[in-house]
């Protein structure tokens, strides 16, 4: 049997990105995991600074490696590194655990927009895929729609494969209002100059993942998805779920 699906990116690819948050699975736990769902599974960020303390560091990211997973350490790393001035400890640090990817952001210390962009191209001089992150995670500190666009703008033009709008891991900050409802004035405005497939919305609740890809299609990049949401948001994403059937489908269903 053969369903009509939508025309899905197979791996590797540049949009349709799963983005994984590792809150500090075990290996067993993600190599029983990644055994059933890592064709679904693009890019894993080491959730905040998780990455400096976990044990046997290498061979987890040997483990994603071997299963087409890019690793990635989560950006409060970053933001501590260049807090403490050990940015080139640092770029050590990536290429001794063997991480081609890095993230760049300023959701949560005061670096300068600037230094941050700089940073971005820092990193990709390095030889580094670098994903970087517009948006606080302060609620109280909220950015003009323009302003948004144009961080995005300037990240991609340093040399950023994506950028990352900032939801938080429980969509309470960034491009969400506190209750979780997003703001969609900024969405709008990005979209206005971006195209969608530079962009990884994080997205960690079902509610979201539905409202991006009811509005962006089955290859929208999505973030901040847990390990238990991976298949079900592939499904999501190919209207094996009541959520977007009728979105993806409309053209195929027979009555």
């Amino acid at each position: 049997m053969k369903l009509k699906l939508p025309d899905r990116t197979i791996k590797p690819r540049s949009k349709g990105l799963s983005n994984l948050v590792d809150n500090g699975y075990g290996l067993v736990e993600l190599a029983d995991k990644l055994d059933l769902c890592a064709d679904y599974v693009d890019i894993v960020k080491l959730g905040w600074a998780s990455a400096y303390i976990t044990k046997d560091l290498y061979r987890k990211v040997a483990l994603f490696e071997k299963n087409g997973v890019e690793a990635c350490p989560g950006g409060m790393m970053f933001e501590l590194c260049w807090w403490q001035n050990k940015i080139d400890d640092y770029v050590a640090w990536l290429k001794d655990n063997n991480f081609k990817m890095v993230e760049v952001s300023n959701g949560s210390l005061d670096i300068p927009e600037l230094q941050k962009n700089k940073m971005v191209e820092f990193f990709a001089n390095k030889g580094f895929i670098v994903l970087s992150e517009v948006g606080s995670k302060d609620i109280t500190k909220v950015s003009p729609p323009d302003e948004w666009a144009k961080q995005v703008k300037n990240d991609l033009n340093a040399g950023a494969w994506k950028v990352i709008l900032e939801g938080r891991a429980d969509a309470s900050a960034g491009v969400y209002r506190s209750d979780g409802t997003l703001i969609d004035s900024i969405i709008n405005r990005v979209l206005t100059d971006i195209p969608a497939d530079q962009i990884i919305f994080e997205a960690p609740h079902k509610s979201q993942m539905v409202w991006f890809l009811n509005r962006l299609g089955s290859n929208v990049n999505i973030g901040n998805v847990s390990l238990g949401e991976i298949l079900n948001l592939e499904t999501l994403r190919l209207g094996l779920r009541g959520d977007t059937v009728t979105t993806f489908h409309n053209n195929n269903m027979q009555h």
